[in-house]
């Protein structure tokens, strides 16, 4: 491979960052030394074509107060993209002949800034129009992948994504030679595939050696809006429990759930919008199943829409203002939780319901370890537990406020036969709460 003056660069820039892992159990991800990594990712689609370097850095420092620790972002959307100064990624649009300054160099720093504030750039190397439309193709596509590898693939801080909302077997050939490509030129980076909405990676990809991780894209629809065989609706936790039963064992996330302030199924503006219990709901509910982390979007950010720009999927506001979505701020409170018990021996339990876990929105999803459990109800309904599936003769309990991620102590209980436990307010949608149950002889009074 030809060693390019910003190889040269980054060998001797002293990259420090941790690269990522799977884990040894193969169910979550880790940093490179061995630490538990959650992934928890925004959604920035546009961010290399639609932002300016001062917009990019205010954009990465909400994100890195926030505790985002990955941002997912289109290498290239079209062919004629450019940056915010209109200098094209592409001669003549040709994949093959990428314009070596202004865009790729734009990109590059992008990355670096992300890598200073520990963030992971999630690299979707093609959106999937370019493969479906043959802008990349089979002459082209592995020429395109090494310049890639070779401009970014010394940079701790990414991660790669072939796909880009597109069925697996709709250029199939091509997504694999991506990949083969990727892998064959880059050991040390994580690949997955970006599928189309309620579609898995799993689908097509599972068994190929390249796919370190499944990704699933349980999309924008509601339940009466799913006319896909075998629809699951909003139930995007059904993604995980089928990629969980999978062999080989390969962790799996949710890359692409409904998003914040967009329509319930998509494009038409008429429809009620998304708000920020729902995506909680998502994001709790694909975790608690067993999922390595999740992905969050708002509307107006994923498109980096501003003042001048044509806006899409009846976006209301500006990307800017949108930063503090309420959803934008919540999701930090779940990576919170999660890494504050042992993180590599959690697995989804749903035996610890007693009762029957509940239908769509009721569902109640429940995950543990070996010493702690947790287990979550989007509309605080009260359920019961089969006790003595964590150790201890006792559990100390506390209710978890997945809004501001503060505790409510509720008290100590005998750990054996079967309780109710009734979360805080009356039932109703987006009234969800995470209830705690720690062995009393372990627990520790400054864990959330």
């Amino acid at each position: 491979m030809r060693i390019r003056w910003w190889l040269l660069a980054g060998l001797c820039c002293g990259l420090t960052a941790q690269t990522l892992e799977v884990s040894p159990n193969r169910r979550y991800l880790q940093t490179s030394d061995g630490k538990p990594f959650f992934w928890l990712g925004d959604t920035a689609w546009l961010l290399f074509q639609n932002a300016s370097k001062e917009e990019t850095t205010r954009y990465l420092d909400d994100r890195k107060r926030k505790g985002f620790n990955v941002v997912q972002v289109m290498v290239l959307r079209s062919a004629g993209d450019t940056t915010t100064d209109g200098i094209p990624a592409l001669i003549n649009e040709d994949p093959a002949n990428p314009r070596l300054d202004g865009y790729w160099d734009h990109a590059a720093w992008v990355i670096d800034q992300a890598r200073e504030r520990g963030i992971h750039m999630a690299l979707v190397c093609s959106w999937g129009s370019m493969v479906k439309g043959k802008k990349v193709n089979a002459s082209n596509v592995e020429s395109y992948t090494r310049f890639l590898v070779e401009r970014f693939g010394l940079k701790p801080n990414i991660i790669w994504i072939t796909g880009g909302d597109i069925q697996g077997d709709v250029g199939g050939d091509v997504w694999r030679t991506m990949a083969q490509t990727l892998r064959k030129l880059d050991k040390k980076h994580l690949i997955t595939f970006h599928p189309f909405g309620r579609t898995q990676s799993s689908t097509w990809f599972h068994k190929e050696p390249w796919l370190d991780f499944n990704m699933f894209q349980s999309g924008h629809r509601r339940y009466d809006q799913d006319k896909t065989p075998g629809a699951k609706g909003e139930d995007n936790w059904r993604y995980v429990q089928e990629d969980y039963a999978l062999t080989p064992i390969k962790p799996t996330l949710d890359g692409e759930p409904s998003y914040e302030n967009l329509p319930q199924g998509l494009h038409d503006p008429k429809e009620p919008y998304w708000n920020a219990a729902d995506v909680r709901r998502y994001a709790w509910w694909s975790v608690f199943a067993g999922a390595c982390g999740h992905t969050y979007g708002e509307n107006a950010v994923i498109q980096m829409h501003k003042p001048g720009r044509k806006g899409s999927y009846g976006v209301r506001t500006f990307w800017y203002e949108a930063l503090d979505a309420p959803g934008a701020q919540q999701m930090q409170h779940l990576k919170s939780l999660m890494l504050s018990r042992p993180y590599f021996e959690r697995i989804p339990d749903q035996s610890l319901i007693a009762a029957g876990d509940g239908p769509k929105y009721d569902h109640v999803s429940a995950t543990r370890g070996r010493d702690y459990a947790l287990v979550y109800s989007w509309t605080g309904r009260n359920f019961s537990l089969n006790m003595g599936r964590i150790s201890g003769k006792a559990v100390r309990a506390a209710w978890y406020d997945p809004r501001t991620g503060t505790r409510r102590e509720i008290g100590t209980f005998q750990n054996t036969g079967k309780l109710e436990f009734d979360p805080p307010g009356e039932p109703a949608p987006g009234n969800d709460w995470a209830l705690i149950l720690d062995d009393a002889s372990t627990a520790a009074k400054d864990k959330p």
